[in-house]
């Protein structure tokens, strides 16, 4: 095939994923991730490439048309459907499109799949909630719903004088959760609870008996007793109508925040009413004012937002740039916060007298509830049993995320859950040290599914910690950290940016509604793989991470192998300087900037690295270092670590980084070698022994798609 009929290939494979590639405007390692990703304003994140709304809508189309021959080649039963949900793409174009599954028309539950495609369409592996075919008996159901709602009523166990109703009423569906799907009625009954006098319970009977297959509360709480936070003088987004001014946010999906002015929970929108000013001056920093509810509850959900794109991509809760409303001043003496997939909402109590009425819209806890709407639109984990603890995990995990990345000054990032809302202990959960609270668990056991999903989350909060830190002591945010196991080992973490972007990938790509601790594991191990390579150290530190909280053991430590020098340690003898790159750029000439710390590649170890091309348009670029003496004994080579990742396919070298002494090209590596991850290289310099040369990384790209190359650990001894 010639260029221009591999370019043409090369485009209608790109206009079938929904992507475009654009030209480079300037060289930072920026501009190298738009061009790489195919958006002109995102930053890629976990792996994924970046999606308009419309690339997004059309692939999704595209596998609703693709899903009749998936569910074929999944040898799923006649009677079942796939409705496509929402698809991610690689850099590479490996694609993961999550269904939803029907069976007769009917939805279910456990039924929810993810399928991998490589870039050429075909399948290349899946994930099932619900592994095999579904076959029940048939979809005629021996009660009526009024039956199940009576049998619902029973079962519940999370409302106290429970009634049924709500919108939901009784619907039959085919609960496939356990491994003999039952046909069965899904119901909802409401009452007294956790959430208030109207909290509402899900509950499951089976459609012949009326026993009880599984129950939960539908608002995934955030409770306690304690003093609220606001966000302190902090800048927010507003709208501009006519003299007024509105909270609506106009930069994150026109994120509207209303005052339900005390409205019951049962009905939160009852008395609602829009915030509105004649000067775009909001609230005084205390509860006499009902805007600076409104005005933390702005700025967290922003922050949140922020996060998310800056992160992943993800634009908005269900990526779709859509801002979700959210109520503040909900009910009267209200100790509660949550998040209603039903309606795409949020709504925040004002708190009681147990915490001097201060409202329940800390920086954490906003961001903890419009994380349940995140995993709500991708692994839709159930809430109850383990999935419900990996779901109430994964707020935690992404509320201490954001507020890590808010760097508010005055609610400065730790790994502590709502430690400013001034609870009894100082504290709602801790991820260092879960069992410190009395109720949480730090390490699983086969019982922890029948433990309440607000502390059998500490197992995935205790996990998440010791990835990011590690173990032993320190003081982050101004607080105390101790990074306990269960197994009494020691380790150090990968950093909170890697491990976050290791459980987002697993949580999007991997993971479904019925992911249980086992199976989180196996999610993050192959999410660490995408992202960091098989034989990665993130990948093994993982791997002890959860055997640290006792949920397997650890892999082989890949590093047991052949020695190999440490990029912060340049091996004894470096003929270069700075060589690591982690004195930035001394001693080093570089075209443009190619030496960088950015968080949007890894180095092989440490901070820095050089990124080199991935433009996606006719580019030069250099990186050189005067002066070097190659050693005049023994047999002197240049040994490097090598990255490559590309948008191109087959073996041609279109792209290509050159390896040059005194201008002469020793070695050449193009977009052929592309592989996950670090690779080491060796240059024999035998026939410069003793001599003082100029190196020099010489990177062409040409006009179409991109080719990052990464460099790190060079050394010449």
């Amino acid at each position: 095939m010639n260029r221009k009929n591999a370019l043409a290939a090369a485009v209608a494979a790109a206009l079938a994923l929904g992507t475009v590639t654009v030209a480079a405007t300037q060289s930072t390692a920026a501009t190298r991730a738009v061009a790489a990703a195919g958006d002109s304003t995102a930053r890629p994140g976990a792996g994924f490439r970046a999606m308009t709304a419309d690339a997004r809508s059309e692939a999704i189309r595209t596998a609703g048309g693709n899903a009749a021959a998936t569910a074929g080649e999944l040898g799923l039963g006649p009677a079942e459907r796939l409705v496509a949900k929402d698809v991610l793409i690689d850099v590479d174009g490996t694609r993961h499109v999550r269904y939803d599954r029907t069976y007769d028309g009917l939805s279910v539950i456990g039924g929810d799949l993810v399928v991998h495609l490589a870039r050429d369409g075909g399948i290349t592996g899946s994930d099932l909630a619900h592994q095999g075919a579904i076959r029940i008996a048939g979809t005629t159901p021996k009660l009526t719903a009024a039956d199940a709602s009576a049998a619902a009523v029973k079962h519940a166990k999370h409302v106290k004088n429970p009634k049924a109703g709500g919108r939901d009423s009784s619907t039959l569906v085919v609960y496939a959760v356990g491994k003999t799907p039952v046909l069965a009625y899904r119901s909802t009954v409401t009452g007294a609870g956790e959430a208030g006098a109207a909290s509402r319970e899900a509950v499951i009977v089976d459609a012949s008996s009326g026993a009880p297959l599984d129950r939960y509360e539908l608002h995934q709480n955030v409770t306690g007793t304690g003093n609220g936070v606001t966000a302190g003088q902090v800048s927010i987004e507003t709208t501009q109508s006519g003299s007024g001014y509105t909270l609506t946010d106009p930069a994150h999906g026109g994120t509207i925040i209303y005052d339900s002015y005390h409205s019951p929970q049962s009905n939160p929108k009852q008395n609602a009413r829009t915030f509105s000013r004649t000067t775009n001056s909001w609230g005084n920093g205390t509860t006499s004012s009902r805007e600076s509810a409104a005005v933390d509850a702005s700025y967290g959900l922003a922050k949140t937002w922020d996060y998310y794109k800056e992160s992943f991509n993800r634009s908005g809760i269900r990526n779709d740039g859509r801002g979700a409303p959210a109520y503040v001043h909900v009910d009267t003496n209200l100790l509660n916060a949550f998040y209603d997939d039903d309606c795409f909402c949020m709504f925040f109590g004002d708190g009681s007298s147990q915490n001097g009425n201060t409202p329940l819209t800390t920086l954490d806890v906003a961001s903890h509830e419009m994380s349940h709407g995140v995993t709500a639109a991708t692994a839709d984990l159930t809430y109850s049993g383990e999935s419900g603890g990996l779901n109430e995990a994964t707020s935690d995990i992404f509320g201490t995320m954001v507020e890590f990345y808010a760097g508010n000054a005055g609610d400065p990032g730790d790994y502590y859950i709502g430690e400013k809302l001034n609870m009894s202990g100082g504290y709602m959960r801790r991820m260092d040290n879960p069992s410190a609270d009395g109720t949480s668990l730090s390490c699983w056991t086969s019982g922890a599914g029948s433990v309440d999903v607000h502390h059998s989350s500490g197992i995935g909060n205790h996990f998440f910690y010791l990835a990011a830190e590690g173990t032993g002591a320190k003081t982050i945010g101004g607080r105390s950290h101790n990074g306990t196991t269960c197994n009494n080992d020691t380790f150090s973490g990968i950093g909170k940016d890697k491990a976050a972007a290791v459980w987002y990938r697993a949580l999007s790509a991997y993971m479904t509604s019925t992911t249980n601790y086992a199976g989180a594991r196996t999610a993050t191990l192959q999410a660490a793989a995408d992202l960091y390579g098989a034989n990665s150290q993130e990948r093994y530190l993982v791997s002890r991470a959860w055997a640290a909280v006792s949920v397997g053991t650890a892999l082989p430590d890949p590093g047991t192998g052949t020695p190999t020098p440490s990029p912060t340690t340049p091996p004894s003898g470096n003929a270069l300087t700075n060589g690591s790159f982690e004195q930035g750029t001394g001693s080093w000439t570089q075209s443009d900037d190619i030496i960088t710390n950015s968080t949007l590649q890894a180095a092989r170890d440490g901070s820095w690295y050089a990124w080199m091309m991935g433009y996606g348009a006719a580019a030069v670029e250099s990186l050189s270092q005067s002066n070097v003496a190659v050693p005049a004994t023994g047999a002197p080579k240049l040994t490097f670590w090598l990255k490559v990742t590309t948008q191109e396919s087959g073996f041609t070298a279109y792209d290509t980084l050159k390896v040059k002494v005194n201008g002469t090209t020793l070695a050449t590596y193009s977009n052929a070698n592309a592989g996950s991850g670090y690779v080491q290289k060796t240059v024999d310099l035998s026939p410069y022994t003793g001599q003082t040369v100029k190196l020099e990384f010489a990177g062409v790209e040409d006009a179409y798609l991109s080719t990052v190359f990464l460099v790190d650990a060079i050394a010449i001894g």
